[in-house]
C-alpha cells in the first residue's frame, strides 16, 4: 500500500495504543507499533494486518533516545515520510494507582515524567523532519482529564497536564507548516483487563459499560481529525475524545455514545492564552 497514510503509534503493546493502532489499520494505514515487549507488539501488528492495514512492529524502549531516533530513521528509510504520530507511550506504576499519599510512594512513580512526558517530546522531535515536507500532518497526544482534576496524585496528573501544554506549544511551532498537534482526553477504557474484571462480576462491575469507551474509539477519532479539512482550526487544543466522536458521528462498540467528562463531572480542558513570547 505505497500511498496509504504512514502512522507511528507509540506504546502499542496493549490497551489504548493497541486499540488506536487497530482502528487506524481498519482505514488501510501503514502503522508502526512500538513497545518493549516483542510478543505484544507482534500481536498488535498482526491485528492491524487483520483489520486491513499494514502493521509493523518495532521494539522500542521509549526511555532510550537512541532507540527512538532509530525508529524514525527506519520510517524514513522505508517510507520517506510520516503522516500521523500518536504519542501514547507511558509508564504507569502500580504503586501510584492506590489510595496512598504521594510521599508514601516510591520515587519510581516519577518515571511518568520520562516515559510519558519526555518521551513524547523526543518522539515528536525525531518525527518532525518526516512530516514537514508534506505540508500536512497530525501529532496526537493521548491524555486524560487527570490533567485538570485530582487523579491518583501528582505523578499521574502532572504529566497529563504537561502533555496538554506540550501539544499547545508544539502546535504553535508547527502551524506555518500545516501540521496540527492536539491532545485528546480519553475516558475510562474497556481494555482487556477491564473486560475481565467486568466478566468476573457483572452485577458489581457491569455499570462500567455505561460510560467506558473502547481503545479503538480514539483511533477512529484520530482518523476523523486527520481527514477534517478544518483540522488546523483545532490545532493546539486539548480535545475530549467522546465529544469529538459525537461531532464526527462516530459511535463506539454496540452503537454506544460514551459520555464526556464535561457532562459527567463538569471537568473540561484549560484554554491556552493567545499571548506569545519569543
Amino acid at each position: 500500500m505505497p500511498d496509504s497514510p504512514v502512522v507511528v503509534v507509540t506504546g502499542a503493546s496493549r490497551g489504548a495504543g493497541a486499540g488506536i493502532a487497530r482502528a487506524l489499520g481498519g482505514y488501510g494505514c501503514t502503522v508502526y507499533v512500538t513497545g518493549r515487549t516483542r510478543s505484544a507488539i507482534d500481536a498488535t501488528a498482526e491485528q492491524v494486518n487483520a483489520a486491513g492495514g499494514q502493521g509493523i512492529a518495532v521494539q522500542v524502549d521509549h526511555g532510550d533516545d537512541n532507540q527512538v531516533r532509530a525508529l524514525f530513521e527506519r520510517v524514513r528509510d522505508e517510507h520517506g515520510r510520516l503522516d500521523i504520530l500518536v504519542n501514547n507511550a507511558a509508564i504507569i506504576r502500580d504503586e501510584m494507582m492506590g489510595r496512598t499519599k504521594f510521599w508514601q510512594e516510591p520515587l519510581s512513580v516519577l518515571d511518568t515524567l520520562n516515559v510519558g512526558l519526555r518521551s513524547s517530546y523526543v518522539s515528536t522531535v525525531y518525527a518532525a523532519p518526516l512530516m514537514l515536507p508534506q505540508g500536512r500532518g497530525l501529532v496526537a497526544f493521548s491524555s486524560s482529564s487527570g490533567a485538570a482534576h485530582y487523579a491518583f496524585g501528582p505523578a499521574y496528573g502532572v504529566p497529563k497536564a504537561g502533555t496538554d501544554k506540550m501539544a499547545a506549544d508544539m502546535a504553535f511551532d508547527f502551524r506555518e507548516f500545516g501540521i496540527a498537534a492536539v491532545s485528546i482526553w480519553m475516558g475510562s477504557l474497556l481494555t482487556g483487563r477491564v473486560r475481565k474484571i467486568i466478566a468476573s462480576n457483572p452485577d458489581k462491575f457491569g455499570h462500567i459499560l455505561e460510560s467506558a469507551e473502547t481503545p479503538e474509539l480514539t483511533g477512529h477519532v484520530i482518523w476523523a481529525l486527520y481527514n477534517d479539512p478544518d483540522l488546523m482550526a483545532l490545532s493546539g487544543q486539548t480535545l475530549i475524545g467522546a465529544e469529538l466522536a459525537v461531532n464526527y458521528g462516530i459511535t463506539d462498540e454496540g452503537g454506544r455514545q460514551p459520555p464526556s467528562y464535561r457532562d459527567l463531572f463538569d471537568v473540561h480542558p484549560s484554554q491556552q492564552c493567545a499571548h506569545v513570547m519569543r
